[in-house]
């Protein structure tokens, strides 16, 4: 997605130590900001935060008043750049229910790192240890932090307080306790749809704001639904109708309510259902699948691949309940396909705007097998044009990013 050039020597790269050695000079030194993000959730094969840097990387090349640096975990310490933007790889473990997420704890390289690139401004994008990592890095040095809600881990771990015991529902608390204290500890905290911002500001976060997320317009469009035919051989997928889930598989996802409800809804409309992706939970919920007729499609790297299988299906689902936003949603809808989602989170949010799809009670297979038949027996082109309009309205990456560099400049001045 974004052309990097490894800086250290190829024979190298296993004994770099980013703790120790002289680092590269800043790139663009006398850009008019520069901003550095860190987060935990940058993975080989996981989507939406690493989609939102590597986007926001391509608009800061094309900028050259700009300047990012990007730190994330790897299996070793790397350097890589392309113009305007460094990549810094710090060495962390795997985190065991998390493939293939890292934990960062890299204090010194972290610290070095910070002190080197002077950002004008830092963008945290997890909770876990790089947040802890940032307020070490930063106690000499004085420039704003912000941190961008891309997880609503409180939800993830207790979706439904009221129907939870006691000691789920004590973890929920502890959680949003825990969220209150890292918005406590930056200057802004940036939701991605007015669901994160409506839950972060009642749990007593202060100073949200609310910023949306892009796609790529050109990439997922509608024009690619002519080789559906196509797209779908070389996949293995049938004819007839599809519908598909493509995303990370990971409980958190609620993948086992669509393989619950899916077998009412083919016996219902004849539709099939398409999963694509790879994530923590695969073996288990191919297990729990077991001789249902589901198509499964490992992770694409290729995000041309993505749009070709988002165009060919006729019906994305999104069965989570804690989506924050919801990127391979809008990427559906830029596409001309229809949504279904958990009428609770972000994507929710994005089918009420758009009017491209329809919602179902979170949680309940059969309220998802309802929606998906009402939606496959309806005028499935006259939303997915619907969709296609919201998309191109204000949501391309070029106008996303430039209302965020609009609230990191301001947040500078402030």
């Amino acid at each position: 997605m974004l052309d990097l050039e490894v800086i250290a020597p190829a024979g190298a790269r296993a004994s770099l130590d980013i703790s120790r050695i002289d680092l590269p000079p800043r790139l663009r030194a006398g850009a008019e900001l520069g901003v550095l993000d860190i987060t935990e959730f940058f993975g080989e094969t996981t989507g939406g935060v690493r989609t939102y840097l590597l986007q926001k990387a391509r608009y800061v090349q094309r900028h050259p008043e700009l300047r990012q640096a990007i730190v994330v975990p790897g299996a070793r310490d790397e350097i890589l750049e392309a113009s305007g933007v460094r990549c810094y790889r710090l060495h962390g473990p795997s985190i065991p229910t998390q493939k293939p997420y890292r934990f960062m704890l890299a204090t010194r390289s972290t610290s070095r790192i910070v002190a080197h690139e002077q950002p004008d401004l830092i963008e945290v994008g997890s909770t876990w240890f790089a947040p802890w990592l940032v307020h070490l890095a930063t106690r000499r040095v004085d420039v704003p932090v912000v941190w961008f809600y891309h997880s609503d881990f409180p939800r993830i771990i207790a979706p439904w307080p009221e129907r939870a015991g006691w000691v789920r529902r004590a973890a929920g608390d502890f959680a949003w306790r825990y969220v209150r204290r890292l918005g406590g500890m930056v200057r802004a905290t940036l939701a991605p749809s007015d669901f994160v911002a409506g839950e972060l500001e009642r749990a007593g976060v202060d100073r949200v704001i609310r910023v949306g997320l892009g796609v790529e317009l050109d990439r997922f469009h509608p024009a690619r639904r002519a080789a559906a035919v196509e797209t779908r051989r070389a996949h293995g997928l049938p004819e007839g109708q599809l519908a598909m889930y493509i995303g990370r598989l990971a409980a958190d996802k609620e993948i086992d309510l669509l393989l619950t409800a899916w077998p009412e809804v083919r016996r219902r409309t004849g539709a099939e259902l398409a999963v694509v992706g790879d994530g923590p939970a695969r073996r288990r919920i191919q297990r729990r699948a077991g001789s249902e007729r589901i198509h499964w499609i490992p992770y694409q790297r290729d995000r041309n691949c993505v749009a070709d299988l988002l165009a060919a299906a006729d019906l994305v689902v999104a069965p989570s309940s804690t989506e924050t936003f919801g990127l391979s949603a809008l990427e559906a809808l830029s596409s001309g396909t229809p949504l279904l989602a958990a009428d609770r989170g972000g994507v929710a949010e994005t089918v009420g705007r758009s009017r491209a799809g329809a919602v179902f009670a979170s949680g309940d297979a059969g309220a998802l097998a309802d929606q998906a038949e009402h939606l496959l027996r309806g005028d499935l082109a006259g939303l997915g044009a619907a969709g296609r309009r919201y998309a191109e309205a204000d949501h391309g990456w070029d106008a996303v990013l430039d209302r965020i560099f609009e609230v990191y400049r301001g947040i500078v001045r402030s």
